[in-house]
Order: C-alpha cells, then structure tokens, then sequence
C-alpha cells in the first residue's frame, strides 16, 4: 500500500493538523460540522516534507495521486478541470500546522485558458458577466505569473495603471469587459516576454505549477524570519489546500469579507470584521479598495448575513475561542472558506481568556495555557500609536532586543545622553555596540540602538533589565561616531534628529511617531494568580539596583536570582577607588582601596534587602576582568597617576598588561579572588554587614544571602575562594549578637563545571546556571561576534534560532541535566536555578520545569512571562 498524500475535506478533521496543516484540518472540520464550505482536498504537510527530500520536485506517486483526488473533487462538484460546459475553477492555498498569516502563497481562479473564457461568455449573455469572467481571468494570469513563474507583481500593476489612466479612471471596477480583455491579452505578453514561452493553457499543468509554488514559498525570506520569530520548526512543511472557486466579483449580489467573533484589538465580545461587494478575497487583505463594516452586510444580504452570524456563533462554541474567518457570498448565497483560532493584542488575549472562563467555556487551566507568555512583553511598556505605526514606513531592522517603543533626538555617547537629558530633552542613543560604562547614558536614554551585537549583547541584556526598548545589530547603518552622525536607507542622521525604534519588531523609523503608556488591565492579576496557582517553579529576577528589585517584586518575583556587584563599582567615587586598587603594588595598597569601596557595597547591599524584604537575595562576586574597569581617557590616566604617585608612563604599563586576547575566557570570575583575595574578602564583609544590619532593623524577616562565585571550573578553586568567604562572614557574624545563617554556592557557566559537577556539590550550597557563558562556551563562539556570521546559519537552515536567546536544549540542555543529576545525590539539599537570559524565554523556561530546577532568574520586566511560562510547563506536565 503505498502512502497517503492527500485527503479530502470529507476524510480530516481538526485533530489532523500536523498532517493536514491548520487551514485544511479546520477546513475538514467545517464539513464535519455541515458547514457551507466548497468541497475540495488538502495535500499533508507529510508530501512538502517529500518535495524537498526528493530535490524540490513533486514525485511520480504524489503526482498519480493528485490526478486522483482532481478526478474525486470534479465527481463531487459535477464540473470538470478544461471542461467548456462546466468547467471547474480552484483556489490554491498554503496552510502550514501554526498560522503564518501573509508569509505564504496563494493562487485564485486557477483552470482559466482562452477557451474556457470564451466558452463561458458564449453561455451567459449577461455583459456583466462577460466583464467578471476577464476580471477572474487577468487576476490570475497576474497571480500565477507572480506567485509560480516570480515574475514580479510591479510590472501587472504598471499595465493597470498604465490603462486605467488611458482610459481616465480611478478603481479596477471602473474597467469594461473589453478594457480586461485587452488587460488579460496584454498581462499574457509580458508573460511571454519575461519567461520566454506562452502563458500555459492546460489546467493539470497549472496546477502542478501552482501546488510547486506553495511548496517552495514555505522557504521563501519572509516565510524563515517570521518561523524563527515565532518557534516555528522548518521541518514542519507547509499543506496545500485546493478547493473549487466561489465567487465574489460574480455580480453585485456577491461579495467577500473576513470577520472575528471577538475584537481581537480589545478582546470585546462583538462581532468585527469587513466586506467588500463584487470583490475577491485578496482584494479586503490587500486593501485595494476600502472594505465596509460587516454590519452593513446585513443591509446587502439579509439572507446571507443572517447565515453568517449563526455560523460564527457556532464555531466559537464549537473551538472554544475566538474565531477569524474568512468567507465568500455568491449570488446571496454564504460560503466558509477558512476558520482558525484569531491573532490578538496582548490586552485581547487576557480579556477574551478571562471571558472565556466567566462563561463557562474554559477551564481556569485551559485559560493561562492558551496565552502566548511572549505576548505579555508588550503590556509592560509604552507602545507607538497603532493608527500611526500603520502609516509610517521603517528605514531599517535589527533585532528587536529589548520591547517596546522610543522616540527622541540622536546622541552618539552615553555622556552626551546623560547631559541632553539632564536639560529635559528626550533621547534615543546610538551607538556601535555599548559596554558597561555606557550603563548611566542607558539609564538616561528613552531607547538604546546599537550597530553590532545580537540578542544577548550588552545592550541587550542590560536594556531588558531596566526595561528600556532596544534594537541592536542593525548592520545597515554606515556609523561615523567621531563625526556624530550615521547613514541609513540613503539618509544621514546627525546628532540631534528625531529617530523611533520599536523594540518589539526591531523596526526603525524616521522622525517621531506618537507613544501611549502601558496600562496593565485587571484581567493581567487574574491570569497572573491563576499562572502562580498551577506552577511549581519559583521565579526570581536578576537586579543589581533596587529601583530594579522593586519593579520586579511589583512584577512578583520572588527573590533576586543574580546580582551582578560590578554595576555597582562604575559611579565616579567607587571606579576611581578601585581603579586604585587595580594600580596598586601590594595587597596592603590594594586592601586601603578596597576599604574606600566596602561601605559603598554594604549600602547598596543593604537597599537591596530592604527592596527584598526577607526574599532571598543571591549575590554574585565579581566578574568582569580588570581592563573594563581602567580609565580610557587622557584626563583620567593622568588624575589616576595623580592619585597614585605614579607617572602617565607606568599607569599606561599597567593598563597595557591588563589586556587580553580572549577576556571572556581571561582572568575574570573566580580567578580574580584567586590572584587577589582581598576583593572576595571586601564583598563578603559587605554582603554579611549589611545582612547583619537589615536582620537588625527587621527580626522578623528571614534574612539568609546567598553568595555566588562565579566561573569555577574546578572544585579545588571553589573550596579556596569558599574558605576565604567563610572565615571572614563567620568572624563578621561572630563579632556581632546577631545569628546569621549564609549560603555559598557556585554558577555553573564552564562545560568541565557541569561535568564534575558531582565534585563541586560537595562544597556548594547551591548551583546556578550562567547559561549565557555556558553557551558561549559550549558552542566555542563569542556572543559578542556571533551576530556577524548567524545569519548566514540560519539561512543554510544550520540553526532555526539564535543559540544565545533560546536555550539549546540538546547540547547545552544535556549538560544542565548531567550536573544536576550529579549534583543531587551528593548533596540532597542542593538547589538549583537558572539565570542567564534563558530564564525569560518560555520554551527555556519549560525545558527548566522538566530537568527539575528550582527556580528560573529574568530580568524584571519578563518576571511575569517566566511564571506563565512555568504554569504553562507544569500543566502540560499534568497532561
């Protein structure tokens, strides 16, 4: 027996979607339920896969069975492929298993040649009809010639302008029969002069053509970016759907709309949609002509309309959701031509989910399982207009790296931000890529735009945190930061013009296009407390200010994940104490440095807990290497040497030796308190102090820090750096009359960490991933230049999506679950958490729930996608 291809609508049904895709499982499921839908057949998504395995061609069994199912589907409609009495005309579409609304192609009208129009014409005396059948007849030359044959649209639409002002005309409708006559003669010589060979008359040819054409669009550009935006695998393939034509542009008693049981803007319960009369689908989607309100459908076709809105009442209470459809009126009478579950705004998707529940329709599980955890991003921070968004044109994309939108004048430094700011101004800032001295200009900035760097680039993760849009790796902008200006889609921006980006799509935008605030609706603490009813996970947030802990906790995390200490040494005072430090000869000079740093620290540490309120803080040691604490500038080497009683020439000695080939693999993390203890020395006596302090002013909150040592990747190092720790806190605590319970765990951020994990639970109270540095190095490449070359990846279809936002399950996933299983049974009270960037991204933050952790860390604004995603998880898991 050999496989099945293809089906009828008749033969599916709406649990076949990975066979039949969502438009033809739902198109079986329309028949199913005795809806009015033209009855046609769908090919598997299973023959797609086929079409590319066997070199882009469609094989000879697949072809067999298409022939098949046209015979089955001229039976069933009583009219036949080429017939000149009763001629079968089909629509092509794609329909791939998730919806990818635009991104694939589709064909109408399909079966037309000369000899059916002229057949007929001569079978309907009616003038009218003689214009819809060369309207039908132009339509798809222009389509197929597109869409198959990718000669480009552009040169139809000049014909038709070409024409309609010959003829001194406004709207396509305006055209006589004779004017589309001429139009379909004259779009079949461009055919002929583009590809070199007449436009092809046979309909079995056509369509073989035309199901090619869907097959490949599944890999066309924007069909790759929109699946690696959305988690779409590629090896999904796409279905083909074919079914018989039914006809809008018939006459006046017929039409085309596409409709929503809900408002999928608002979420309101109330049907919304448009129609145009005589028209054909593509005509509403591509805004030709400007549709009318479905109400007014009512007035045309009473009949239909009537049909209609019974129609949609039953297909909400048959999905449970709410409903986007499209559909058809021929000569008064109602055809169904797609139903799927609708696209919806954030504030859309609470309400109707919430709704849903009131209503008895969904369960309160079913309701937090059926939001996008991603979705939220965009209810968290300012939005452009919708209505002026629409009319603006972008210059340029990046990466939407942080959500959001912004508007201002163009700074080129993070001083210059800082200052502009300071007067009152609004400003975006642009830079190459930004680094950790930019952070007070990032601070100060209503969005960050970077030239280089990806998802997990400074800029990025840094924006993310303080919930500031960002777009970074917009390799389109020729950047001139000395003379203070850049290039982009043929324009020079200089300091000080109006610039919008929207952090969301990555898209940027000349001048200033209007934001509105975000507003968080009651339905968000609705969902929110359902979320946290179902999941197991704890979400915490990463936070090193506590203006930060404190939108977090509003966000309800529930403890600080990561705090990252070196934030806090780039304020004037403390960069020049330690830039001391860095310069001294001796430990005791070093220890005088550190010393001017230590109540610094112990009051942010101190704020911190405060923000916490008995929450668990985790702390971790410094990190960075040394060189991205040295002066850059002139001024500050001399006022350095100043300090030290040093000449310009050995502070630039100094400077010079810090430099390292490969930093991220330098002297950083844990090796920096093995060369010089006095600084893990310093920041314990700053963590416990303010520990001691906090527990004093509040006995009965539960304060217990955590300290992090960052980069281990031998127990040995651990067990130096946790002796050093551990003398000191205890004589702190010792000295106090204050008891003082610590913890001292480790981040798991090196392969050979994960590996021996089994050694280092011996020592560590808890382990935390780093999975930013352990993709980095699982992979072998620098995140901060890995952005240049994925590109090309993604295109070869070597990744589907960038390793750095979306954890790699199978590599880097295999050793977060090796550590933990070693871990575990050396220590039974070892916990366990994430927090790289990962533990915002929800498919991360399953694979977490599944390996067994404890709790994942974001940054604050993605707090409430973490504990979605985690309920989500643990649902799933039930299932």
């Amino acid at each position: 027996m050999s496989k099945k291809y293809l089906y009828l609508f008749s033969e599916g049904n709406a649990t076949m979607r990975e066979l039949l895709g969502g438009k033809g499982a739902n198109l079986a499921e329309m028949t199913n339920i005795g809806l009015p839908v033209p009855q046609g057949f769908t090919i598997s998504t299973e023959a797609c896969t086929q079409y590319y395995e066997d070199g882009r061609q469609i094989n000879e069994e697949i072809q067999a069975q298409i022939m098949e199912y046209i015979a089955k589907m001229e039976e069933i409609n009583g009219k036949k492929f080429g017939d000149l009495k009763n001629p079968l005309l089909v629509s092509v579409r794609s329909g791939a298993r998730a919806s990818m609304p635009g991104m694939m192609d589709t064909i109408l009208n399909l079966g037309l040649n000369d000899d059916v129009v002229a057949a007929m014409i001569a079978g309907n005396p009616d003038p009218k009809f003689e214009r819809f059948v060369y309207d039908s007849y132009r339509r798809f030359i222009q389509m197929y010639s597109d869409v198959v044959m990718e000669v480009g649209k552009k040169y139809f639409e000049q014909l038709i302008d070409e024409m309609k002002k010959d003829r001194g005309v406004t709207f396509d409708v305006e055209l006589t029969a004779a004017d589309l006559k001429e139009l379909a003669a004259a779009f079949k010589a461009e055919y002929k002069a583009k590809i070199g060979e007449d436009f092809p008359s046979d309909p079995k040819e056509q369509l073989m053509g035309a199901i090619k054409a869907v097959f490949r669009s599944w890999d066309n550009p924007r069909a790759n970016v929109y699946r690696r935006d959305n988690d779409i695998p590629y090896s999904w393939g796409t279905a083909v759907n074919v079914m018989p034509m039914v006809f809008g542009n018939l006459n006046d008693n017929s039409g085309t709309g596409v409709a929503f049981t809900r408002d999928p803007a608002t979420g309101e319960k109330k049907l919304m949609g448009e129609f145009l009369t005589n028209a054909q689908g593509e005509d509403v989607v591509a805004g030709v002509r400007t549709p009318m309100p479905i109400s007014q459908m009512e007035e045309k076709f009473p009949e239909a309309y009537a049909d209609f809105v019974r129609v949609c009442d039953l297909l909400e209470k048959h999905y449970r959701d709410m409903q986007d459809m499209e559909f058809t009126v021929e000569n008064g009478k109602l055809y169904m031509l797609q139903c799927r579950s609708g696209k919806r705004t954030a504030p859309a998707a609470l309400k109707i989910a919430c709704d849903l529940v009131d209503e008895g329709m969904r369960t309160e599980e079913e309701a937090v399982a059926m939001i996008d955890p991603r979705n939220l991003d965009t209810l968290l921070h300012p939005q452009f207009d919708a209505a002026a968004l629409k009319k603006a044109e972008p210059v340029g994309k990046g990466l939407g790296a942080s959500p959001g939108a912004a508007c201002g004048k163009i700074v080129f430094s993070a001083e210059d931000a800082e200052a502009w700011a300071a007067r009152g101004e609004k400003v975006v800032l642009v830079r190459l890529e930004t680094s950790p001295e930019d952070i007070t200009g990032m601070k100060s900035a209503q969005g960050i735009l970077t030239v280089r760097g990806g998802m997990t680039s400074h800029a990025a993760v840094v924006a993310r945190g303080m919930g500031k849009c960002c777009v970074s790796g917009c390799g389109e902008i020729a950047m001139d930061e000395d003379n203070k200006k850049f290039d982009l889609a043929g324009k020079t921006y200089h300091e000080g013009d109006f610039i919008s980006i929207d952090g969301s799509t990555g898209k940027i935008y000349d001048g200033i296009i209007p934001t509105v605030d975000a507003t968080i609706a009651g339905e968000f603490g609705r969902i929110m407390a359902w979320a946290d009813k179902y999941r197991r996970l704890k979400v915490r947030t990463n936070a090193d200010t506590p203006a930060d802990a404190k939108k977090a906790r509003e966000l309800g995390a529930e403890g600080i994940g990561l705090c990252r200490t070196e934030h806090m040494f780039f304020e004037p005072e403390r960069i020049a104490a330690f830039r001391e430090m860095i310069c001294s000869d001796t430990a005791e000079e070093r220890e005088v440095a550190l010393d001017k740093i230590l109540p610094y620290q112990q009051g942010d540490f101190e704020k911190l807990y405060e923000a916490l309120e008995g929450h668990p803080v985790c702390i971790r040691f410094l990190d960075p290497p040394l060189h991205e604490f040295v002066p850059t500038t002139e001024e500050e080497i001399e006022a350095l040497a100043k300090a030290q009683n040093k000449s310009v020439e050995t502070i630039k000695n100094i400077i010079a030796s810090l430099h390292e080939f490969n930093p991220m693999m330098g002297h950083r993390g844990c090796r920096l308190a093995v060369t010089y203890p006095e600084i893990a020395r310093m920041q314990t006596k700053a963590v416990i102090r303010a520990a001691i302090n906090t527990k004093k002013a509040h006995p009965d909150w539960e304060v217990k820090p955590e300290i992090m040592i960052p980069l281990v990747c031998e127990v040995k190092e651990l067990k130096f750096v946790k002796k050093i720790v551990v003398e000191t806190a205890d004589a702190e605590i010792a000295a106090s009359d204050v008891k003082l319970e610590y913890e001292v765990g480790t981040m798991i951020e090196i392969p050979r960490a994960a590996l021996t994990a089994d050694e280092i639970a011996t020592e560590a109270d808890f382990f935390c991933f780093g999975t930013n540095d352990l993709t980095q190095m699982t992979f072998g490449f620098s995140r901060d230049d890995a952005g240049k070359f994925l590109n090309a990846y993604y295109d070869t279809k070597i990744f589907e999506n960038d390793p750095f936002a979306k954890l790699d399950q199978t590599g880097v996933g295999k050793l977060m679950e090796m550590a933990i299983k070693l871990g575990r049974p050396v220590n039974p009270k070892l916990h366990v958490g994430i927090c790289g960037e990962h533990g915002g991204d929800p498919s991360s933050v399953e694979f977490c729930h599944k390996i067994g952790l404890d709790y994942v860390s974001c940054s604050p604004f993605r707090v409430p996608i973490a504990r979605l995603a985690a309920a989500q998880a643990a649902i799933k898991d039930k299932k």
